[in-house]
Formats: C-alpha cells, structure tokens, sequence
C-alpha cells in the first residue's frame, strides 16, 4: 500500500495516530525503527539541520529534497511539514505534485504569511493570510493531487496568532469545506485547556491534529480523548540529538580521550545495522561477483594475565615492538598485501583499539569466552574471503602473500622450523602444533609444495615428537570456506560439554573449530613456511620481538601502582 493510502487507513481507525519529526533520512529511518506509524517532515527540523531559521529561508526544492531522503529510507507514510506553501496557490499546485510524484503520503499548509515565521519565535509580528486566500490554497492543492489518497493537513495558527477561539475555528471550517482532509489546531499555551475547548466546538467533521510542544505534559491518551486523531511530536528528535551532540563534543574536548564518550555513543555495529550495511553485502555478493581480496578478521578480545602488568590498560595486540604496537603493524602489513578491509574484535581494553579504516565488532563477554565466539562476533563479516589472524603476531608479509595465493578452500600457514627450537622454549610456549601428511620434516632445507600438504591434527595437545610443524596463527577461507565454517558452528549452538581441546564450544580456541572442520571431512591445506614470524605470548617473548630493533633496545616489566 502507498504512503498515502496508508495514512488515510490509519486516520480512519480508532487508535490515535502518532507522528514524529524527523530532520533527515537517519532520523526518520530510527523513527521508524522505534515503531511510530508516520513521520513528520519537519520545517522546523529541516532548517535547523541546515544551520538556518525556520523562515523560509530554504526553498522548496532543497525541502523535497530532503523529504525524498527521508521517503527512500523508511516503510511508513512521510507528511511533509510545506509551511504556507512557498508562495501563493499557484505555487501551492506545484509543491503538491512534486511532493506527491516523490512518495509523500501528504502535507501540511498553514495560513502564516510567506515567508512564514517560527510558531514559538519570540518578538515575531504574528501575520496570518485572510481565511479566503488560505481556502483557495487549500482547494488548489487538492486539485492539483493526482493521487486521490493524498491526505492534505491545513493548519490553522489563528491561536498562536492571539485571534482567539471564534476566529480559529471559523478558519478551520473554511479549510475543511475547502478540501482539507484534517485540521492542525497550533496552540502554544502551557496546557491544553483551549485545545479542549476547540474540539469541543469543532462542528467540521474533519479529524483534528495538535502538536504538543508547549502543552508537554498532556500525554497521547489525554488528546485522544479529547478528541484528536492525530498527535505530532514534532521537534523533540532533532532537540535530543543537538543536547547528545553537545554532550559528546564537550566531553571529547575537556578529555582529548575518544573512549571517554563511549557509553554515551552508539556502538559502530548499531551504526551498520541502521544503514543496512548487511543488505550492501548481500548485493555485492550477488552483482559484482567475488572479491579480489579477502576480508581480515583479527581477535584481540582476550585478556592475558600471562604479560602483566604490561597489558593492565591495553591489550596485548597494543603492545609496542620497534616503535609501534602489534596491531599496527598488521594492519600496515595486511595493506602492503593489498588486503584493506580489516576487521578487529576487541574486549579487553577496547578502547586502546582505534584505527582509521578498520570495522570493529565487541566481544562483552571477552573473559568468560574463547577465540571462536570472539570470531562469531563478527559473523556478519564471515563471507566471501575471510583472511584469520591472531593480534599478537608479528609477521613478514611475504608469508600473507604466500597464504593468499593458496588453491584451497581453506588453509592454515605451518611453520617447518618447529624442530630447530630447543626443547624448554617449546615447551613454555605451548604452541599450537600441526599433523600433515608426509614424512615429518623440518628445517629450510625443502622444497614446499604450492598445494600445500593435507592438515590431519590441529591444536595445542599434539607432541613435538608427533608434529610436522606449528600453526602460526594465519588462516585463509575461500568463499566455500567461509560457508563451511559457519555452518559448523550455527550446528554447535547449544551443544554442551568438552569440544576438543576446549571445556565447550564457548570457550574454544580457533584450532578446535579448524578440528572440527576437519573431523568432518572438510580439508584442510598447509601452507609450509621457515620462520618469518613471532609471536608475543609471555615476556620473554616480548623481549625476543623487541630484539628485532635496530638498537637492540628491550623492555623491562612496568610496576603497576596499586
């Protein structure tokens, strides 16, 4: 059904109809969301987002403009708020067509003077066009309505004017036997007293709209009672908006500290999800074929007492090597191998994380859960190519090259090295280690195949002795990949108990999902590569990453105070 024929359904049923003023296509569409049955296409709003009074000062196409917007993003009927008109009844003729032709379910004339003034403007002449021109405009406009259900509001300001309540409703009955389809009785008394004694005089047979911005405390139910159809929160949208906005800048500016304003923001995710992000991605996937590059989903959610006190204020991933955390470096590293959509769980210390370019999806539940429910936070960005990778390794980023160029659907890269380490080191890293087909090599001296090797065994509980090699905590999915893997894990939901190496599936490592990929039937490749990357898991191992620098210089372990 149209906007418009919607509306009329709705005033003719017995329910008031609640409308609220949008200043733009965001606020319309969170109006909608909130479950409102109609916008108002505010004046007031649109010139005060536009940095100008509400006088005119707008034209009438920057104003459809605007209202077109806000029609493209919401499924419920949009009145647009068209003040007297924008000129005389030949000019009211064609703001009804255009509106009309772009969606509008209808609008609202008042019988201000061109250029109109704000109702509530303090010191303003108050000047109202006589009752007879303001009827003609009214007639003109539903001529000029090609589509019968377009619903046509007069407004009346005869109150606001101080004309009085004989004056009011005379006018109001000249617009309804002139065509309007309902009446807005603007009032800007502290209660609704007068409203009530309009309608109790109102003999005009058209349903009745007020606008409750004075009259704050007199609730929806109140007018309905009284006798409107119609109530209109007109401006309070675009009022709560400038005071967050105002809060939110005051904040920043006395902190300097982005984290200081986020339990008072909207998280990015929400931001998405208003703009329909999912639904661009589902397009992409569908007309413009697959990516030439895959997305990187980095976990940094957890928390790792193992590097206390250095990660009391920050997570490990910004951590600092050679001038510059972790993360950084990744995402520097990923760049340089052309990957640019990068995705980052954070947790811990989420704050710390802030990178421009970078999407961000929260783990809340980051101490109580494991790497695969960090990585299913970010589910919605597990399609097509997915590129996996932890946050406290170092790389060199010929090994990303490498990975990227893999044939399979889904690959792990291997570290051959694994046997040249001495035994102890080994041992306090519990690294993560591999089983794959072939005799177990190690050492550079081998010729990797580009296939790679079929990866039998995954995880931290295989032996030295029984591994061919380490995972070095990068992944590759291929678009068939990235659909196996969720489908494994949407079948785990509610499972309980032990799940490989792990208590539970809640709490499991990413190689306890590799296994289970695995286990059934799915192969897994090995791309085979001789050192070239670090990793930060204890101290020591943070000192080994910052030997890398050209002065050689290590950290030593901050106290924490208290």
């Amino acid at each position: 059904m149209k906007g418009s024929g919607r509306l009329r359904e709705l005033l003719a049923s017995q329910r008031p109809v609640v409308a609220v003023g949008a200043h733009d296509a965001l606020s319309a569409r969170l109006i909608a969301d909130a479950g409102f049955d109609a916008v108002w296409a505010s004046g007031f709003g649109i010139s005060t987002a536009n940095a100008v009074p509400d006088a005119n000062i707008l034209t009438m196409t920057e104003t459809l403009g605007a209202v077109k917007r806000m029609i493209e993003a919401v499924p419920i009927p949009v009145i647009a708020d068209c003040d007297s008109g924008y000129g005389n009844a030949i000019n009211v003729m064609r703001t009804v067509r255009e509106f009309s032709h772009e969606g509008a379910a209808g609008l609202c004339l008042e019988d201000n003077v061109f250029p109109k003034r704000c109702s509530f403007y303090s010191g303003v002449q108050r000047e109202l066009v006589p009752a007879e021109e303001h009827a003609g405009k009214i007639r003109a406009a539903r001529s000029a309505a090609k589509d019968p259900d377009f619903v046509i509001i007069a407004r009346t300001e005869a109150l606001i004017a101080g004309l009085g309540m004989d004056e009011a409703l005379k006018r109001a009955r000249a617009y309804a036997d002139a065509g309007a389809d309902a009446i807005l009785v603007h009032s800007k008394a502290a209660s609704a007293d007068e409203l009530r004694e309009f309608v109790a005089r109102w003999d005009g047979g058209r349903p009745l709209v007020a606008v409750p911005t004075t009259y704050r405390d007199t609730s929806v139910a109140e007018l309905q009672a009284a006798g409107f159809r119609m109530v209109i929160f007109a401006n309070q949208v675009l009022r709560g908006a400038m005071r967050a906005m105002q809060d939110t800048l005051r904040t920043l500016h006395e902190t300097g500290v982005a984290a200081a304003v986020d339990d008072s923001i909207a998280p990015l995710a929400d931001v998405y999800e208003i703009v329909g992000l999912s639904e661009l991605q589902e397009n992409e996937r569908a007309y413009l074929g697959p990516k030439d590059t895959p997305t990187a989903v980095i976990i940094a959610a957890g928390f790792d007492p193992r590097l206390m006190p250095l990660t009391h204020d920050r997570p490990k991933g910004m951590l600092e090597v050679r001038g510059r955390s972790i993360l950084e470096q990744q995402i520097q590293g990923l760049r340089d191998c052309g990957v640019t959509d990068i995705v980052i769980v954070r947790g811990h210390q989420k704050h710390a994380i802030d990178f421009p370019g970078v999407r961000y999806y929260d783990n809340a539940r980051y101490r109580e859960t494991g790497e695969v429910y960090s990585l299913f936070c970010a589910a919605e960005a597990l399609t097509g190519q997915a590129l996996f990778l932890y946050s406290d390794i170092l790389f060199d980023p010929a090994i990303v090259h490498k990975l990227l160029r893999a044939r399979a659907d889904v690959a792990v890269v291997v570290d051959r090295s694994l046997r040249e380490e001495a035994p102890d080191a080994t041992a306090a890293r519990e690294p993560d280690l591999v089983v794959t087909d072939g005799r177990r090599r190690s050492g550079h001296r081998f010729l990797p195949s580009e296939a790679g090797t079929r990866v039998h065994r995954i995880g931290a509980r295989i032996t030295p002795q029984q591994a061919n090699g380490e995972f070095v905590g990068l992944a590759m999915f291929s678009a068939r990949g990235t659909v196996w893997l969720r489908e494994v894990y949407d079948s785990l939901a509610g499972r309980r108990g032990p799940f490989h190496e792990a208590p539970s599936v809640e709490q499991a490592a990413f190689t306890d999902l590799l296994q289970e990929l695995i286990d059934r039937g799915h192969e897994i490749r090995s791309v085979d590569v001789y050192k070239g990357w670090t990793e930060v898991d204890s101290f020591a191992d943070y000192q080994r990453a910052w030997g890398f620098a050209p002065d050689g210089t290590r950290p030593e372990p901050k106290r924490h105070a208290g």
